[in-house]
């Protein structure tokens, strides 16, 4: 398999989707001018909106969302593929799913997920987020074959729940893409070792694009986009600013790192306490 370079593009979304969008594309092609030929953008890329009832406002059904048209055709300009960490797709009256999309080099639609764990939480700091109130859960794992094999789709919140990741990784997934808006303290108690505990106990890569900075909206979240490899190294990572990282990701190396540590192989069904 050959080696291919990985792109996260890192974000500071707004509630205003046309400026959104076009931040991104901008931010997509100078991913592309680095030589990338997979490009990854945050959980939440054409609206962070200040709260669920905003979102579902500002939302549209999937065959009328304004970003995906021109997203597929940009790939296909740019002869890349190009993974959108998640739009909020409009599902019913009341919620949205937040869903990613994974776009070919001839601007199809390869493959969706539904964010399937949702962040409900109060903060003892009076913090309050309630996903499940507005965002429907999705209910299926989600696997796509990349030219250089096989891709394990998630978002966010999944991070936290490795049983995802190592279903996907039995499946056969060399790389995780786990797009984020990851909250300022969580981020800084959290990210990083959960990134690099997912791409370690499966030997895989984590690309890990991330939403970062103080929002209009008064959110701020923590950045520091990553791409892992599989043997826990940090290949790339961004600061809080918005822009674009790069590595180089050589698929052979989740092989060899499966092959020095078989965890994958030794797993067994045991009965609880």
């Amino acid at each position: 398999m050959s080696t291919f370079r990985a792109a996260c593009v890192q974000l500071r979304s707004t509630d205003d989707v046309a400026q959104n969008i076009e931040t991104t594309c901008d931010l997509i092609r100078q991913a592309k001018a680095k030589g990338a030929q997979f490009i990854a953008t945050p959980e939440n890329t054409t609206l962070m909106a200040p709260d669920g009832g905003a979102k579902l406002e500002n939302s549209y059904p999937e065959d009328r969302d304004p970003a995906l048209p021109k997203f597929c055709v940009l790939a296909e300009e740019l002869g890349v593929w190009l993974l959108i960490g998640s739009l909020a797709i409009k599902v019913s009256d009341t919620k949205t799913a937040n869903r990613s999309f994974l776009i070919g080099p001839k601007g199809n639609i390869v493959k969706r997920y539904d964010k399937i764990f949702l962040f409900d939480v109060e903060l003892p700091s009076g913090e309050k987020y309630r996903e499940s109130n507005t965002v429907a859960g999705g209910d299926r794992a989600a696997l796509a074959e990349l030219p250089w094999g096989k891709l394990g789709m998630t978002v966010c919140y999944d991070l936290r729940f490795p049983q995802l990741y190592r279903t996907l990784a039995k499946a056969g997934a060399f790389m995780f893409t786990i797009p984020s808006a990851f909250t300022e303290t969580t981020g800084k108690a959290h990210w990083h070792t959960l990134i690099r505990a997912r791409a370690i106990e499966n030997g895989a890569f984590v690309v890990a694009p991330a939403q970062g900075g103080l929002h209009a909206n008064g959110r701020h979240t923590y950045g520091h986009s990553l791409i892992v490899a599989p043997w826990g190294e940090v290949l790339a990572e961004a600061g809080t600013e918005p822009g674009v990282i790069v590595a180089d990701i050589n698929p052979g190396a989740s092989d060899v790192a499966r092959g020095r540590v078989p965890n994958l192989q030794h797993d067994r069904d045991f009965s609880g306490p």
